[in-house]
């Protein structure tokens, strides 16, 4: 079957990425990782690409005189690779109009949104004191974590758990559903209706 092709943004370790990386070596999967995108030089997530043979670029936000031209050169350089659609895997950077009108993002987030939306999602949930939190797979729109979701697993919170702890059982979850949405939308049409999400 033929691979589906995206382009993956990072801005750290890229363990969301590797994850895809492996999942792409099966040709079943049906995705192949067209590129890999970087806010910085330098990062893990780059050198992880760089040794599975995958291209990359670096799209710096203060080589630009203002946020809208990077906006813009960040979806020129994504589209130079006609992906099917984007995956931000802990990119830090908030995209603008200019990228999320020419691709569709794909995002995963450490909470079970609408709760807890934003960079401090698993110490805002411990400091909440909720019991069960989890992470969720949605689509990137303007807002910050307000786009339609298409999947959510939960995670409980055990006692004694720290910040440290609760995020690296959220990233074992995360990764596990991050490729099977990702799989998913690539071998299937997927539609979006107002905030639904069908996957076929």
């Amino acid at each position: 079957m033929s691979s589906t092709p995206i382009v993956v943004l990072v801005s750290g370790t890229g363990s969301l990425l590797q994850a895809l990386i492996d999942a792409s070596a099966d040709p079943a999967y049906g995705v192949q990782v067209a590129a890999v995108g970087a806010d910085r030089p330098g990062t893990l997530g780059q050198a992880r690409a760089e040794a599975a043979g995958i291209p990359t670029f670096v799209c710096r936000v203060a080589d630009f005189p203002s946020r809208a031209e990077w906006d813009v050169a960040l979806a020129d350089m994504i589209a130079a690779y006609s992906p099917a659609f984007v995956v931000s895997a802990g990119f830090m950077k908030l995209l603008g109009p200019a990228t999320l009108a020419r691709h569709t993002v794909v995002n995963t987030h450490p909470a079970l949104l609408p709760a807890f939306p934003g960079a401090h999602a698993v110490r805002d949930a411990l400091a909440y004191g909720v019991t069960v939190t989890g992470t969720t797979c949605h689509l990137v729109d303007a807002g910050i974590d307000t786009g339609p979701i298409i999947e959510q697993h939960a995670v409980a919170i055990e006692p004694g758990d720290t910040e440290d702890s609760l995020h690296e059982r959220i990233k074992v979850v995360e990764r596990a559903m991050l490729v099977d949405v990702v799989g998913r939308l690539a071998r299937h049409r997927f539609t979006v209706t107002g905030r639904k999400v069908t996957i076929p």
